[in-house]
């Protein structure tokens, strides 16, 4: 893989933000960021007073939702001590500090959870703790490339980090096209995050967010689209190639949250121990960025590409139409009668038949045969996580 790339983005990362301000004419003062961990507390100390000052005014049956004050000696339940709705805590943690984010679920959605490396679609709206609206999608779904390392490169349609740290705690919902064309999207999640500042804009003022601002995003996720972020770097940026394994399929554990914390050691100078990093051959890139996810030197595209004479119908026998062996075979889907997506294999573990030569030892030059277990067995080492296949050429 092109180390290149990381110590182009830890240059960047290691520039930090600065404010600025004209002392006279001519002379700038620059002003340090403030300390993380100081920050945050009173970033923390803020949301809080808010979810316990602050009522859910009402949801509409399209999950609009209103927030606002309570007046003095008003009644309403706060949204720290209402029930209707559940408020959940995401424990994160960045620039050596582990933050509490606070989300509000409106609804949990009824299709697909994305990773934090997935484009989503969604709409949102954005205020201050104080009300302030300082940006809407205006009901209007948008694409929004989660990424968290693209952000470095300015790369369009990226978010902040709070964003990617709360949408895989909701899933999408179900889209249907009219014959206008027009899609409406049913069943999506629906919520409202309170992010504070160092998951923000921290210390950048931006439009009508002053630095160091807590805020607040109440949104709505479509869909998504899954994304396989192996990349290379350009003049011109990240350009995304994929090894052919989508970044889903690599989070094991499947709790949407992959993390790479080698990119940037000031950031992530302590990483939290539970938060599992696949990285199969231990060369400090994650297996969703490593282009030879198990370091045997031939990469991950290559190991799962079918042969030749395994794509489409063969001899009257269907392999699947696909270059690439999917993760798990698949079955067709009866809503596209016109399309056959069955894949039959998945991605296989290393051969584990007859010998071509049962006299000699396996080898390059005397390989063992695919069985089909090899391709279905539960659970079995995939061959592009397994640095002893393909063989090594004497």
């Amino acid at each position: 893989m092109n180390k290149f790339k990381y110590y182009f983005i830890l240059l960047l990362a290691g520039i930090s933000f600065v404010s600025c301000s004209k002392k006279d004419d001519d002379e700038v003062v620059v002003v340090p960021l403030r300390d993380y961990a100081t920050q945050y507390k009173a970033d923390n100390d803020s949301i809080v007073k808010y979810l316990k000052t602050n009522y859910i005014e009402s949801v509409t049956a399209d999950f609009d939702v209103k927030i606002s004050k309570i007046p003095a000696g008003g009644a309403q339940t706060s949204i720290w001590d209402q029930k209707t709705y559940t408020l959940g805590i995401r424990k994160v943690y960045s620039n050596d500090v582990y933050y509490d984010v606070y989300f509000l679920i409106l609804r949990k959605g009824m299709g697909n959870s994305p990773t934090n490396t997935d484009k989503i679609v969604a709409s949102y709206s954005g205020n201050l703790l104080n009300g302030t609206v300082f940006d809407s999608s205006n009901g209007f779904p948008g694409n929004f490339l989660l990424f968290p390392y693209s952000n470095s490169t300015a790369t369009e349609g990226t978010v902040i980090e709070g964003w990617s740290e709360i949408f895989p705690q909701f899933k999408t919902g179900f889209s249907k096209t009219d014959s206008n064309g027009v899609i409406s999207y049913t069943d999506y999640g629906a919520g409202v995050m309170f992010l504070p500042s160092g998951l923000a804009y921290y210390g950048e003022t931006k439009d009508k967010i002053p630095a160091y601002s807590p805020i607040v995003f109440s949104f709505k996720l479509f869909d998504l689209q899954r994304m396989d972020n192996e990349y290379t770097l350009s003049s011109t940026g990240l350009v995304f190639v994929g090894d052919g394994v989508p970044d889903y399929l690599e989070d094991l554990n499947g709790d949407g949250y992959l993390y790479d914390y080698s990119l940037n050691k000031t950031k992530y100078p302590n990483p939290p121990k539970n938060d599992k990093v696949y990285d199969t051959d231990g060369d400090g890139v994650s297996d969703f960025l490593d282009l030879d996810d198990d370091g045997d030197g031939f990469t991950t595209r290559f190991e799962i590409t079918k042969p030749a004479g395994e794509i489409g119908i063969v001899n009257g026998i269907n392999y699947g139409v696909s270059r690439y062996y999917p993760w798990e075979p698949v079955i067709d889907n009866p809503g596209t009668p016109n399309v056959d997506e069955t894949e039959p294999r998945g991605i296989p573990r290393r051969p584990t038949g007859a010998l071509a030569d049962p006299s000699k030892p396996e080898s390059y030059t005397n390989s063992r045969k695919y069985i089909e277990a090899d391709y279905t067995d539960k659970p079995r080492l995939r061959i592009h996580l397994d640095k002893t296949y393909p063989y090594k050429q004497n």
